[in-house]
């Protein structure tokens, strides 16, 4: 019997949840706060499932998304989420079948990009998304650091004060709207985002209340969130108690180096976890000692599917000038095309050509492109690039990167 593929009702979301438990190796009983959570997001009619015999064995959910380009600009996503298959019911075409209903859809409805957090690598380049941007996580030995641990707060007259969360509520969406405003592969977050962020929404996982802190400028404005936990370890009359920074957004460089030399300062805390970071996150050069900061991790993270070319490139702005001729294979029939790309820091055009050709390339590897992180020249020495023009890799690159490296500080 084949199984079943069709939108998830109320009735479903139990079965439904049990099979996402399944997939991902959690306990398969599902707790009611968990159902209660996620019946809004049921209603929304994009979560999919595929049912057999009354069970279900597949799931999938999408929902609307911003995504900021550099520049600052964001354009609609369908992002793409809570995406598994049992393991009885593997290589059977059901994840091929809920992504190709999904993107038809987001395609019709006019998403530029559809979006993804991969939890494995080798899946999702068939389905035409190419990783845009990366993070990295540093572990830091406070010893090393080298900083002054007489450290009694900013130098510059700001100030940082430990915050409720009824204030992180109240400054905490804001803040995130001005980091995405000018953080490229940032992607905006809901209402419901911060009231699970601080408790005040239950989905049935574990949730401990982290110590918050704010920065205010010498002008009062708040311009800095750090969220943490801490364990309290001690060894022989010793503290070797390690920290885990759970959020920390930072809209000036002076709220930046305050709120981590302040967490790098506190009693007793003799190593930090920093979580996800971009990979060219200032935190190593903040130190005396760079190395007190040693790399954990170092992944992929947001996925991009380009699915209208010419929105997704006039969107963003670009810091040189330049003319290309993109000829983009699409297998799906979505986004594929010949495209003429004319761009510059006034602003850019991108319409569909005739023209020859100056680079062909997927559509997977213009999403790992769009946002200014992968390098045309890397791509096409590794022969996923195309050159049909002589010079027109080395005129991609200046082109289409950034100076900074994008970055996506949400898991969805």
């Amino acid at each position: 019997m084949t199984p079943h593929i069709r939108p998830v009702t109320e009735e479903d979301l139990p079965h439904w949840c049990r099979a996402l438990h399944t997939a991902f190796l959690s306990a398969p009983e599902v707790p009611k706060e968990e159902i209660e959570f996620r019946t809004p997001l049921v209603n929304t009619g994009r979560a999919q499932g595929a049912f057999e015999d009354g069970r279900c064995v597949a799931t999938f959910r999408s929902f609307d998304q911003r995504l900021t380009l550099p520049g600052g600009a964001d354009v609609v996503a369908d992002a793409v989420s809570n995406v598994t298959v049992s393991p009885t019911h593997r290589r059977r075409g059901l994840l091929s079948r809920m992504m190709a209903g999904d993107l038809r859809a987001a395609k019709e409805r006019g998403d530029a990009v559809a979006t993804l957090i991969a939890a494995e690598y080798p899946i999702y380049g068939r389905y035409g998304f190419g990783p845009a941007t990366w993070v990295t996580d540093w572990e830091v030995e406070v010893a090393r650091t080298g900083l002054d641990r007489r450290y009694s707060g900013p130098a510059d007259g700001g100030q940082v004060r430990f915050a409720d969360l009824a204030e992180v509520r109240e400054h905490g969406p804001g803040l995130h709207e001005r980091l995405r405003a000018r953080q490229h592969g940032a992607v905006d977050r809901s209402e419901r985002w911060w009231l699970r962020k601080t408790g005040e929404l239950p989905d049935g996982r574990p949730w401990e209340e982290p110590f918050s802190v704010l920065y205010r400028s010498p002008e009062g404005s708040v311009d800095g969130l750090l969220m943490y936990t801490a364990e309290d370890v001690w060894e022989g009359k010793l503290p070797q108690c390690p920290a885990t920074v759970q959020e920390l957004i930072a809209v000036t460089p002076a709220a930046e180096r305050a709120l981590w030399h302040f967490l790098l300062s506190v009693d007793w805390i003799t190593r930090v976890r920093t979580g996800h970071r971009a990979p060219d996150d200032v935190l190593p050069l903040l130190l005396p000692d760079p190395r007190a900061a040693r790399v954990v991790t170092h992944a992929d993270y947001l996925w991009v599917r380009p699915l209208d070319i010419p929105v997704l490139l006039e969107a963003r702005t670009y810091a040189a000038s330049g003319t290309l001729v993109l000829d983009v294979t699409d297998p799906d029939g979505l986004a594929g095309g010949r495209f003429l790309l004319e761009a510059g820091p006034e602003g850019a055009r991108c319409t569909p050509t005739r023209r020859a050709a100056d680079l062909t390339l997927g559509v997977g590897e213009l999403g790992a492109l769009a946002l200014g992180d992968e390098s045309a020249s890397r791509l096409a020495a590794l022969g996923r690039i195309g050159e049909e023009r002589a010079g027109a890799v080395a005129l991609a690159d200046p082109l289409l990167r950034t100076a900074r490296r994008p970055w996506c500080p949400d898991i969805f």
